[in-house]
């Protein structure tokens, strides 16, 4: 007799013979973490309810196809190709996460960016970060050959710079003794009497242009017109006074007392050159010109720009600085425009005989002060900066905002019309943060969308070291980056801490 086989079976499967099934219950699913944003997890299938994340089917996805020029269109935050990492390393670009470096020269020599010449415009709210940003940039270029040249250091923020590289600031102020003499021949004097008749007319010609034109805006300063006929009677009076009438074959030193003496007691035949009538008709047409002149002798330029220059600079050293800082403490607005106005001249001269490889940047502070004293001021500023790309320069002009230049004149005036031009003298310029009320004029002065305005009256707000760099036409979100000995050097609160 065979024996029957039999199998076990559940609880579960025995009462389905019944047709009934014991109740499931399903696992809890895991609660999630406190700092996750769903207040519970779903399982992957979801749940069959309404709202609940379920769905039978996966809903269609189409598909494009789009070329790297129109990608822009549909992801416009998406940043494009950067600057080439050469020259200064400045910060990153905050769009791309790369590094951002600067490099103004060898931007020019660059066909594929837009720049055409080296001059850096920077514009920036107080406390915004200017001077820490050009103090970085002269401490980061020494490495590839640039020493630094300060104009005019206003409010002594470039001490301690300078101090940290071992040159002592210059000073030049009332009761001080240095002097600076802004119709210095410069290094175009030198070895005069062995050039030949060709070189020396031309040397002079550069000479007296400079000259002239630093008159123009000192006589313009005082509200007093500079014609032709006051040119004429001032390009004669430097010829006699520098030896040039006479042929001498070395070059007698000249200053602006000087200048104002031979007009106020002219020779005979200075009247007949000028083509005056007699002494008395000098006199009486001159007389604007020589009180003009007169008035800066005896105010503005007495105890700093009436004598020879006391200050041999060394341009061995990584750094030049010339303090104008007792002047400006004095209150004097005009005054401390005019002495910057003597040492951009003074500093032009020195550098129209610069060696082969000697290279400079070249700092303008606080250029408002300057233009703000009229068209000739103006004027002035504009024919420095057009030689930049000659002499191979880097010129640093920093302004407060980009609408301070329009402060020379009245609106639709020559001067605000020839400042606004100073705008496009450089192809890079650098926008800190600044008010809301500035927006309006940053779109409509330099050309700003409306998303870029927000950036500088926004986002640079936020903290230090933030620009919007306009480099050509292209445009660039960058963060300053200092190291902590930058940090310590470029802190100019001291006098509000």
């Amino acid at each position: 007799m065979a024996r029957r086989r039999t199998t076990s079976r559940s609880v579960d499967h025995l009462l389905t013979d019944f047709g009934s099934r014991l109740p499931r219950k399903d696992a809890e699913p895991p609660e999630p973490p406190a700092d996750k944003p769903f207040p519970r997890v779903i399982r992957h299938r979801g749940v069959r309810r309404a709202g609940h994340g379920w769905a039978p089917t996966l809903p269609p996805l189409a598909g494009y196809q789009t070329t790297s020029e129109q990608a822009p269109v549909m992801w416009p935050l998406i940043a494009g190709d950067g600057l080439p990492p050469t020259g200064a390393p400045m910060g990153f670009n905050v769009l791309s996460g790369g590094s951002f470096y600067c490099d103004p020269m060898g931007w020019i020599n660059d066909d594929t960016i837009p720049v055409t010449n080296p001059n850096v415009f920077i514009f920036g709210k107080p406390g915004r970060g200017k001077s820490a940003l050009v103090k970085a940039f002269m401490l980061r270029m020494i490495r590839f050959g640039y020493r630094s040249l300060v104009l005019g250091d206003v409010k002594d923020e470039y001490e301690d710079i300078s101090r940290a590289l071992r040159v002592e600031p210059y000073r030049i102020g009332p009761g001080l003794p240095g002097r600076i003499n802004p119709l210095d021949a410069g290094p175009l004097a030198m070895d005069w009497e062995r050039q030949d008749r060709t070189e020396t007319a031309r040397r002079a010609a550069v000479i007296f242009n400079r000259w002239l034109a630093l008159i123009r805006g000192l006589v313009g300063s005082q509200q007093v017109p500079f014609t032709p006929t006051e040119a004429r009677v001032i390009n004669h009076v430097l010829r006699d006074l520098i030896g040039w009438t006479n042929g001498q074959t070395r070059l007698t030193p000249v200053t602006i007392p000087m200048v104002w003496k031979s007009l106020d007691d002219p020779s005979e035949d200075l009247v007949a050159a000028c083509r005056y009538e007699s002494q008395q008709d000098f006199y009486d047409s001159t007389r604007p010109l020589r009180d003009a002149l007169g008035s800066l002798c005896e105010g503005e330029l007495e105890g700093l720009f009436d004598a020879p220059s006391t200050f041999e600079p060394n341009w061995r050293a990584p750094i030049q600085t010339l303090s104008l800082n007792a002047l400006h403490s004095a209150g004097n607005e005009a005054a401390v425009g005019i002495a910057l106005m003597c040492l951009n001249s003074w500093g032009q001269g020195i550098r129209e005989m610069a060696e082969v490889g000697d290279r400079r940047i070249v700092l303008r502070d606080e250029a408002w002060m300057q233009t703000r004293l009229g068209v000739e001021a103006v004027k002035t500023l504009d024919s420095n900066l057009r030689l930049s790309r000659n002499d191979g320069d880097i010129q640093l002009v920093t302004y407060h905002k980009p609408s301070d230049p329009l402060s020379a004149g009245d609106q639709g005036s020559q001067a605000a019309q020839i400042a606004k031009d100073l705008l496009h003298l450089a192809d890079v310029r650098i926008l800190m943060g600044q008010d809301e009320e500035v927006g309006t004029e940053l779109g409509h002065l330099l050309g700003l969308t409306r998303m870029q305005q927000d950036l500088v009256t926004g986002w640079a707000m936020q903290d230090k070291g933030r620009a919007l760099w306009m480099v050509g036409d292209q445009r660039f979100k960058v963060q300053t980056v200092l190291t902590p000995v930058e940090r310590r050097l470029t802190y100019t609160n001291d006098a509000v801490a």
